[in-house]
């Protein structure tokens, strides 16, 4: 009975004795939920609009950070170094589309995703031959990203909370919402939409694949700036960063591979459960419990909801 009253009220306690802190635990999980978001994004992007599963997203994340330091240290000023950020992402998507996704147009799903796998292996080695294997510091006091403290007081006690954490939680909503207006409201976002659904009916009514790949995949490494961006101002650019592609497979089995909004919504779950389970939980489960939580929710939805809160439940007719 102690042991499960550690486990099952202890933490409530905690909470209740000290809510100052525990408005801290939910902001810190609510801007790491943000960063998963937006990785999730770039996931949501390419499968809405080209069925692709893109497991080189998180290699996208780091090949742009790299881009922009790499730029910015060859003497470009920050902003040329941006644009020029954006002129390799474009190029990038112009290669996918001619070297991967037009000669495997029509293949089953598991060639796609091998090709994005391999993809994946030459962006990793294409970025230590150019940029190094050493880690890298991100310009963000040239980007003009904020930097301090904002105290908050409430009850008494100070609420400290991080002004680029805020950026990022700003960032990560406006580019949400900009994309799903995208997606709903102009001529280019249905287009894409079709080609998903079926991109022999697309062909038929003058939709241009290659086109639309394009646009859907240089959309998804504008994401991948960001998320790179955000991500590398508080830590190093490395490749090491590649990782955290994988933290944002539970905010997909969450939210639904095919919405948007589902990725900010399970972004924001996965991080919030984290802190809180780490801070509160994580010494009487033994500790790191955040290494594995994630999945374990994902685990539990895919059991009862494998389309995920907001993603298209598919009914299959024999």
């Amino acid at each position: 009975m102690d042991i499960l009253a550690s486990i099952f009220v202890d933490p409530f306690l905690q909470m209740a004795a000290n809510p100052v802190f525990l408005l801290k635990v939910v902001w810190e999980g609510l801007v790491a939920g943000m960063l998963y978001a937006l990785i999730a994004l770039g996931f949501v992007l390419i499968f809405k609009a080209s069925g692709v599963f893109n497991f080189a997203q998180g290699i996208m994340v780091v090949f742009a950070a790299l881009t922009l330091v790499g730029l910015h240290e060859l003497g470009l000023p920050a902003y040329a170094a941006l644009f020029g950020t954006l002129i390799v992402m474009l190029l990038l998507a112009v290669a996918v589309e001619r070297a991967i996704l037009r000669p495997l147009v029509n293949q089953p799903d598991i060639i796609l995703l091998m090709a994005t796998i391999g993809l994946t292996s030459l962006l990793v080695g294409f970025g230590e031959l150019v940029f190094g294997g050493e880690p890298k510091t991100m310009i963000t006091s040239e980007l003009g990203l904020p930097s301090g403290t904002l105290r908050l007081m409430i009850g008494g006690r100070a609420l400290v909370l991080q002004k680029l954490d805020i950026a990022a939680g700003v960032t990560a909503l406006t580019l949400v919402t900009t994309l799903a207006l995208f997606f709903q409201r102009t001529k280019i976002g249905r287009a894409l939409r079709a080609v998903a659904d079926d991109p022999q009916a697309a062909l038929s009514v003058g939709i241009s694949l290659n086109q639309m790949w394009v646009i859907v995949w240089f959309t998804a490494g504008l994401v991948a700036l960001a998320t790179g961006i955000m991500w590398s101002a508080k830590s190093d650019v490395s490749f090491a960063l590649e990782i955290i592609a994988l933290r944002a497979l539970p905010v997909l089995i969450l939210g639904g591979l095919t919405s948007i909004p589902g990725a900010i919504i399970g972004g924001l779950i996965i991080g919030v459960a984290e802190k809180i389970g780490e801070i509160y939980w994580g010494r009487l489960l033994g500790g790191a419990i955040d290494s594995w939580l994630a999945y374990f929710i994902a685990l539990i939805f895919l059991l009862f909801r494998p389309e995920g809160l907001f993603g298209e439940k598919i009914i299959e007719r024999v």
